[in-house]
């Protein structure tokens, strides 16, 4: 208790001059942020290709999040969109091929080793064969097939000549055999610009078209289909 003439407890503390500060909000928080600035408070922080990197994984998050929300079915829908998917791609490449097969539309037929006739590919083409190299063996019997078709005159010789132009523009002589050649100009692109391997069955196909159009009679100009049994 104090008496009428007591002293109370804050006015002690006035009279020793202990006055209690009172710091706006403002400076205070500039206070604040001024010393958690100190590098010392940060020593531990990601650097900025890790921060870009959590904002990345938690940019894709959200959006897996969104998607499972708008899928059927929710996690399980999406999970089952995405193998869909998948499958899908896996379809495609295995139809395509890897990506080196784009380059086939300016990839020549023929090496820059020189000219071989027909004759000579034929018989680099069994050689492989023999040694059941059949992706070789598939390669030097499309060749083998296109000279013999440019010796014949059916088609004319030209340097850079691709195997889907050489199928085409046979096609028009030899109608009749359009879809082997292209088939075979397929085979022939899967193997050297598509990283696929051949077969014993490849090669054999394309051995007899080799024998059938070395037997064919061409369509010449002005003659009809029925005209050329």
């Amino acid at each position: 208790m104090s008496g009428a003439g007591g002293i109370t407890g804050a006015q002690r503390d006035l009279a020793a001059g202990d006055i209690p500060v009172d710091t706006p909000r403002l400076p205070a928080r500039e206070a604040a942020e001024s010393e958690l600035s100190k590098p010392m408070y940060h020593e531990n922080d990601p650097n900025f290709l890790q921060r870009a990197l959590n904002q990345f994984w938690d940019w894709v998050a959200g959006v897996f999040d969104a998607a499972a929300g708008a899928a059927p079915g929710g996690p399980a829908g999406l999970a089952v969109l995405v193998v869909i998917v998948i499958g899908l791609a896996a379809a495609l490449w295995w139809r395509l091929g890897t990506p080196r097969r784009s380059a086939r539309s300016t990839a020549a037929l023929f090496d820059s080793t020189g000219p071989r006739s027909a004759a000579q590919h034929r018989a680099a083409a069994e050689a492989h064969a023999a040694a059941l190299r059949w992706t070789e063996a598939v390669q030097e019997r499309m060749r083998a097939i296109v000279r013999s078709l440019e010796e014949r005159a059916l088609l004319d010789p030209r340097p850079g000549r691709t195997a889907d132009e050489a199928a085409a523009e046979a096609g028009r002589t030899l109608p009749e055999h359009t879809a082997r050649l292209r088939a075979a100009a397929r085979s022939f692109d899967d193997v050297t610009y598509g990283g696929r391997t051949a077969d014993r069955s490849a090669y054999l196909s394309l051995r007899t078209l080799d024998l059938e159009l070395d037997e064919a009679k061409p369509l010449l100009p002005g003659t009809s289909r029925g005209a050329t049994g």
